[in-house]
């Protein structure tokens, strides 16, 4: 299985195209500063949330770091969603590279 992956700095490119960018980190990871238009759904949720994936465009999966976004990518990729792209370098990746979050519940 093969992943697709892209770097902090691609998604950057994509935002502004109004991508669906996922967050899989805990409600307060989130809460404490996200990137702009992430919607929330924790790792552990992601079973009960597979409808947040199928869709006919790319989904990018996006935590800490990259590593938990990896492990969503392929729990979805081996239920059949392959739409789905991880983030290398996650939201710590993000905000290091100067870009804006948002904080709070809302995907802002």
């Amino acid at each position: 299985m093969t992943i697709k992956e892209i770097s902090v700095a691609e998604l950057g490119n994509f935002i502004q195209q109004g991508v669906r960018v996922v967050d899989v980190r805990e409600t307060d990871e989130y809460q404490s500063g996200h990137v702009p238009g992430a919607i929330h759904v924790a790792l552990s949720s992601i079973p009960e949330h597979i409808s947040e994936f199928q869709f006919d465009v790319p989904v990018y999966l996006v935590c800490r770091s990259g590593g938990r976004s990896m492990q969503a990518c392929e729990f979805l990729h081996d239920a059949g969603i392959t739409n789905v792209v991880n983030v290398a370098g996650g939201t710590m990746g993000w905000i290091t590279s100067g870009n804006d979050v948002v904080m709070g519940d809302h995907p802002g």
